[in-house]
Order: C-alpha cells, then sequence, then structure tokens
C-alpha cells in the first residue's frame, strides 16, 4: 500500500522532492521489518526508478545501496552502468560487484570511473592486473595509492614499463619499500631519458650529448643502486640489465674500476651463462687464461680486454686499499693506473676505450677533489677565521 502511494505521488513530485523519497523508500528496503510483498513491491519501484529523467533520483539510489550488501543486485548493477556522477559511489564500495563486472566496467568507463574502481578497500590481484595491463595513468597511480589494493610484483613492473616516465607515478613507485631493484633501476633509465629529451627539445644540448650525458648519469646511478642491492638481489638486476640492453662493456668496467667486484662477478656470470663459483673462480685465479677465455664466451668486446686484465691485476696488488667512497664512485688510482697500461699498448683499436678510460679519469679526480675539499671544510674551524675578519674590519 506505502509503495503504491508512492507510485502515485511521485508523479507529481519535483525532482529534489523525488530524490528524497527514493532516498528514504531505500533505506526503508534495507533496513525496515517490510513484508515479502511489500519488498517485492519497493524492489519494482526502485527497478522503475532507474529510468527517471533525474541524476539526482538515481544518485539518491547509489548513496543508500553503495556498500549494502543486502540492496537488490539488479539496482546496483544497473546504477554501476549509468552515468559517471550516478555510479561512482556504487563503483567505489559496492560489495555486489566481483571482478569480472569491475573489468567490464573498467574497460567501458570513463577515466573518472577507473578512478574509482582503482581505489576500491581490498582490491583483488587479479583486478590489479587489469588496471595495470590497460589503466591510464590516473587509474594506475590510484591503485598504487591504494594501500587496500594485492598488487603483484609483475604489475608494478608493468606500470613502470607503461608509466615510470611520469613524475607523480615514478615519485610513488620510489617510495615503495617493495619495489624491487630492477624496478628501480627501470624508473631511473626512463628518468634519465626523460631528462634528456627535456634538454635536447630545449636545445640546451645537441641531442647525441644530451642521449650521452643520460645514458652516463644513468650508469653512475645503477652503480649506486647496486651498491645498496642485498646480494640476493644483484643476479636479478644483472639480468634486468642485460635483458634491457644496459649490461654494456663500459658500465661492467666502470663498476670494475670502482671496486665492485660483486657486480663484476655476477655481470660475467649472467653473460657467460656460467655457474657464479665458476666465474668467481676464473676471476681470482692467477693464472689469467681462465679470465682470457670467460671474456670471451662473456661476448665482451675484445678491445677492451687489455683494461679489464690490468683492472684485475691492481686489484690483486691491493690499490684499492684505504680508499674511500665505497664501491659507488670511481677510485683515481685505480683509473690511472688502467689508463696508462692501456696507452701503452698503442693498439689502434683502442681509441674509443682509451677515450672513454679518459672521461673516467676526470670524473675520478673531480669526485676525489670533491671529497676532499668536503673534508677540509667539515674539519676547518671557520668561526674563528670570520671572527677574526670581522676584528680587521673594526679596526679600519
Amino acid at each position: 500500500m506505502i509503495v503504491r502511494q508512492f507510485l502515485q505521488w511521485i508523479r507529481y513530485a519535483s525532482a529534489g522532492e523525488r530524490a528524497e523519497a527514493t532516498s528514504a523508500l531505500a533505506r526503508a528496503y534495507l533496513h525496515s521489518d517490510l513484508s515479502d510483498d511489500d519488498l517485492a513491491a519497493a524492489e519494482g519501484a526502485m527497478i522503475m526508478l532507474l529510468d527517471d529523467p533525474s541524476p539526482l533520483v538515481r544518485g539518491a539510489l547509489s548513496e543508500v545501496f553503495a556498500s549494502a550488501q543486502k540492496a537488490p543486485p539488479i539496482v546496483v548493477h544497473a546504477l554501476a552502468a549509468d552515468q559517471t556522477d550516478v555510479a561512482l559511489p556504487i563503483l567505489s564500495r559496492s560489495p555486489l560487484l566481483n571482478d569480472e563486472d569491475l573489468v567490464d566496467l573498467f574497460a567501458t568507463g570513463d577515466a573518472e570511473a577507473q578512478v574509482a574502481i582503482a581505489g576500491r578497500a581490498l582490491l583483488s590481484r587479479p583486478l590489479a592486473a587489469a588496471i595495470a595491463e590497460v589503466g591510464p595513468a590516473q587509474a594506475c597511480l590510484a591503485l598504487l595509492e591504494n594501500v587496500d589494493a594485492d598488487i603483484a610484483a609483475f604489475s608494478i613492473d608493468r606500470i613502470v614499463d607503461r608509466f615510470g616516465h611520469l613524475s607523480p607515478i615514478r615519485e610513488n613507485l620510489v617510495g615503495r619499500a617493495d619495489l624491487p631493484m630492477a624496478a628501480r633501476q627501470t624508473l631511473l633509465a626512463k628518468l634519465s631519458q626523460t631528462l634528456a629529451g627535456y634538454v635536447s627539445a630545449r636545445h640546451w644540448l645537441g641531442s647525441e650529448h644530451a642521449e650521452y650525458a643520460a645514458r652516463e648519469a644513468c650508469e653512475k646511478a645503477t652503480l649506486a643502486l647496486a651498491a645498496e642491492t642485498p646480494y640476493e638481489e644483484i643476479g636479478e638486476l644483472m639480468r634486468h640489465l642485460r635483458t634491457s640492453g644496459q649490461l654494456t662493456a663500459g658500465m661492467i668496467l666502470r663498476a670494475l674500476l670502482s671496486g665492485n667486484v660483486v657486480l663484476f662477478e655476477e655481470a660475467l656470470a649472467e653473460l657467460s651463462g656460467m655457474p657464479l663459483d665458476r666465474v668467481t673462480g676464473y676471476i681470482h685465479d692467477k693464472n689469467i687464461s681462465g679470465f682470457r677465455a670467460l671474456f670471451g664466451k662473456a661476448g665482451l668486446p675484445a678491445a677492451a680486454y687489455p683494461a679489464f686484465r690490468e683492472a684485475i691485476a691492481a686489484l690483486r696488488d691491493g690499490v684499492l686499499v684505504g680508499e674511500q667512497g665505497g664501491v659507488s664512485r670511481l677510485k683515481r688510482r685505480m683509473v690511472e693506473r688502467v689508463l696508462s697500461a692501456c696507452e701503452a699498448e698503442r693498439n689502434p683499436e683502442m681509441a674509443s676505450l682509451l677515450a672513454l678510460l679518459r672521461r673516467f679519469a676526470v670524473e675520478a679526480a673531480r669526485e676525489e677533489a670533491r671529497m676532499f675539499c668536503d673534508d677540509l671544510v667539515a674539519n676547518d674551524q671557520t668561526a674563528p677565521f670570520v671572527a677574526r675578519i670581522e676584528d680587521a674590519r673594526m679596526v679600519a
């Protein structure tokens, strides 16, 4: 009877009045002790209201039923497919939408609807994978910001591949404690590419010069990252660098000249396909012939072999003893020794290698000078000196 009166009344009510009455009817459906006949009549009325021309009315239903487990499923599914401002509460919270429903709604919804779905509580791993695979940047960022989302590592990798060049997504990913080192390195590479494009587009540097500077910065950052990588993750990082084409002879030589022997060993194991213990044995064996064979099997350029050979000899001679700065920066004594040995070869095929080593020597000298000056400043008593200057000014 109540529902009949409601249906007669709404024919002449304004949109605002209809919305208020619809909200009351929906709450009564959920919370009042209605008979089965009244429940059926109320459900029928609400299905009819799905065709109400005013979004205020349909939005009233959406707000009441958004979090309700006992809401009529047919009404919820219809509201989820309604215009975005009506559908948002349902898309954000309704427990009656399963993953299949949400994937379909995500595919057909606009950006605002997709963000709402990505922000749902207790978002499942399959749904997160679908969002990471096809979702726009806004939805992927909402997914990353959703602390309740169950996101698999491969989904994070996919977001890195698709949107790692965007600063909001990159900043969110870098702040994640569970981000694998390989993904962190991908973000470094994307940042370097973005900066190179930015500099080149503004004609601050030529495109080739900008790309080289970006690549060099990426290599340095990768070594710094590797220095912080747990030992058990180094192999995975090397696999990532190889598959992405970044595990070059130049990067490996930079690592060796920085004293990062672990990365050097893991890199050769990855490139040669040999077990790590055998690679380690060849590197540290006094008989250099084993390392020469390993070097060839790793596919490294023959012209670069003298530099690696001399660097290993320098390690055995203790050149790095007493060096500061960890294993993320080039060591000047090591670089200069390798450069002198390679210059003595007088091999025209080593021109590119010598140019690289000279750049390394400049970089190592500048870094050593910075550290020296930083130490001087840290240990200097500047306050008395400033006071003496002020005294002199007063006398003058």
